[in-house]
């Protein structure tokens, strides 16, 4: 992939985990910051991305109208997918709309892992919004992610001596966030990208106990996996305080696991980001010593 001119490249949600680390990658790979737009919803909390010298623009998914004056002027824009699950689909189609009306050349979208065959709840609304995409007009990229490390709360299972899931031994790819971010400023900042879709998973297939067992091997403290049906899982889940709702939709992402839906063979993430992805012995130092 060659590397483009200089181009005006948005990031929503840019004061998210995600959405912060793209933005440094993309200064990483060469990107002057002021060619960089942090869409967010509060000007407010994102002082230290301007104090970088990148445009902070107001924009909300939900809001229509801040989006056009938003995207004006930008070429290339990373839509991460909205972590209010009332109405994503719709929120999403705001952002599309937008983009095509401001003329933007390229949206990366942030699906889910093997969308196109996942019976996970979680994919319906990626299948939508693929949908959009493809009935939009405007060039697009899909980054399929797949799970995050930080999923999983590894300071709270040393803390309780397990990790708790429904997944049996069955093995998904996680990989770190800043992982998945060094691929969206790959694909943001070079040519080649438009119409193309990318599996993005970790290179190494773990299960939950061979992470319960590096987590318990790196901290000197009992750690296992207790493997629950997917109906118990999200039972715990909620007498944690974990809304209903949600509950069943992580119970439910552990059902995907069984399938095989959050394992890939593409190695598309170690490729865009050129080098092997973060290894789960690293990734677990990381999560306990952040």
């Amino acid at each position: 992939m060659t590397t483009t001119p200089a181009r005006t490249i948005a990031v929503t949600g840019a004061t998210g985990h995600l959405g912060r680390l793209t933005l440094q990658a993309l200064i990483k790979r060469g990107v002057p910051a002021g060619n960089l737009v942090a869409l967010v919803r509060d000007p407010a909390k994102a002082a230290d991305l301007a104090a970088q010298g990148i445009q902070v623009r107001q924009a909300d998914y939900r809001q229509p109208d801040t989006l056009s004056a938003a995207l004006n002027g930008v070429n290339r824009l990373l839509l991460i997918s909205s972590n209010d699950f009332d109405d994503r689909v719709g929120q999403h189609r705001h952002v599309i709309d937008a983009a095509r009306n401001a003329g933007v050349d390229l949206i990366a979208y942030t699906s889910l892992l093997n969308a196109d065959r996942s019976g996970m709840i979680l994919a319906g609304d990626h299948q939508a919004t693929e949908a959009l995409l493809r009935e939009s007009g405007v060039p697009f990229t899909l980054l399929r992610n797949g799970w995050y490390t930080e999923n999983y709360d590894l300071k709270g299972a040393v803390k309780n001596g397990a990790i708790l899931g429904a997944a049996g031994n069955h093995a998904l790819q996680p990989a770190p966030r800043q992982d998945y971010a060094e691929a969206a400023a790959a694909v943001l900042s070079t040519d080649g990208h438009a119409g193309q879709t990318y599996e993005l998973a970790g290179d190494e297939a773990i299960t939950l106990a061979d992470l319960a067992a590096e987590v318990a091997r790196q901290s000197g403290q009992p750690v296992a996996y207790h493997d629950l049906s997917a109906e118990e899982y999200a039972r715990t889940l909620a007498g944690f305080g974990v809304p209903d709702g949600f509950a069943q939709v992580l119970a439910d992402s552990d059902t995907g696991i069984t399938r095989g839906e959050l394992a890939s063979e593409s190695r598309d993430l170690s490729r865009l980001i050129g080098r092997p992805t973060t290894p789960t012995t690293q990734a677990v130092r990381d999560a306990l010593t952040a």
